[in-house]
C-alpha cells in the first residue's frame, strides 16, 4: 500500500513538481524531456548518429538536430514511416538524413545501419517486450555514446531491479500506472486492455532505475549520468563491453560439455 500511494502522489503535478525541486536542491541531477536537443548537442557534433525510433510524434526531429549541429551521417531508424513530416522537412532542409525501416533487434536490420559514434533511443525501450535484447542490439552498433531516455516506474524500497509487466493486467492493476494526470492522453496498453495488433504501440514493461542501469551494464555499457524523474529515466552511457550473447558451442565441445555437467551432478529440474 505504501508504494502504491507513492507512484499515486507522484502523479499530481504539483508533488511531481515538488519532487523535482527537492531533488534537485538536494544536488541530483533531475532531467526533462526538453533536454535532449542539449544532449545531442553536446554529443553528435563531428560524429555519426543514429537516432532509434526516430518517428513517433516528432517526425525525425532529433535526426535533423544532430545534422544541424555537425553530426558527420545521420541514420533514423523505426519500424513505421517515413511520415509525410519528416519527408517535408528533409526536402526543405535538403538534408541528408538517411532513413532505415526495421526493427533494431533484426540482425538484418543491424547489418544494414552499421556502426554509428552516437546512438540516440528516446522513448522506446518500454514499448519493447524484450527490452534486454534491444539493448544488445543497441550497444553492437555503439561505438562511443548511447543516449537513453525511457519512460520508468519509481523505486521499489527493498527490491531493488524490480519491474512490471503490463499486458494482461486487469483494469484496477492498470490505473495505477495511467499518467494522464501529467498530460499523457493515451497509453496504448495500459489506458486500454493489451492489443496485439498494435505491436510495439503498446508499452510493454515498466523498470525501475536499479532495473534499467542493470540491464544496461549487463549489455556491455557503463552509465556516466543519470537523469531522473518520477516516471523516466535518461542515461549517458559509454559501451565497456562486447555485446551480451550467448555462444553455442560445436558439437564436439557441447559433448564434453554435457559430459562434465553429468558428471558433477548439478543439473537437476529446479
Amino acid at each position: 500500500m505504501t508504494y502504491k500511494w507513492k507512484v499515486n502522489a507522484l502523479k499530481f503535478p504539483r508533488i511531481n513538481y515538488w519532487w523535482r525541486y527537492w531533488r534537485g536542491w538536494r544536488g541530483d541531477r533531475v532531467g526533462h524531456y526538453n533536454q535532449l536537443p542539449a544532449y545531442i548537442h553536446r554529443f553528435a557534433p563531428g560524429m555519426s548518429f543514429l537516432d532509434v525510433g526516430c518517428m513517433w510524434g516528432v517526425n525525425g526531429e532529433y535526426s535533423f538536430v544532430a545534422e544541424a549541429v555537425g553530426a558527420t551521417a545521420v541514420t533514423a531508424l523505426d519500424v513505421f514511416g517515413p511520415t509525410p513530416e519528416f519527408e517535408q522537412k528533409r526536402r526543405a532542409r535538403h538534408s541528408r538524413v538517411r532513413f532505415v525501416l526495421g526493427d533494431a533487434t533484426d540482425p538484418r536490420t543491424i547489418s544494414t545501419l552499421g556502426p554509428h559514434d552516437v546512438v540516440f533511443c528516446a522513448g522506446v525501450l518500454y514499448h519493447h517486450p524484450s527490452p534486454f535484447d534491444l539493448l544488445v542490439a543497441l550497444r553492437q552498433v555503439c561505438r562511443s555514446t548511447l543516449i537513453l531516455r525511457t519512460s520508468t516506474i519509481p523505486e521499489v524500497d527493498g527490491l531493488p531491479n524490480a519491474a512490471v509487466f503490463f499486458p494482461m493486467l486487469d483494469d484496477k492493476a492498470r490505473e495505477l500506472w495511467q499518467l494522464s494526470r501529467l498530460g499523457l492522453r493515451h497509453q496504448e496498453g495500459i489506458s486500454n486492455p493489451f492489443q496485439p495488433e498494435q505491436g510495439y504501440g503498446n508499452w510493454f514493461w515498466g523498470l525501475t532505475p536499479s532495473c534499467l542501469r542493470s540491464m544496461l551494464q549487463t549489455a556491455g555499457f557503463e552509465v556516466h549520468e543519470q537523469w531522473e524523474e518520477p516516471f523516466a529515466q535518461t542515461m549517458i552511457c559509454t559501451p565497456v563491453a562486447t555485446a551480451f550473447v550467448h555462444r553455442l558451442p560445436g558439437e564436439s565441445e557441447a559433448r564434453d560439455m554435457a559430459e562434465v555437467i553429468s558428471a558433477a551432478g548439478i543439473a537437476r529440474p529446479a
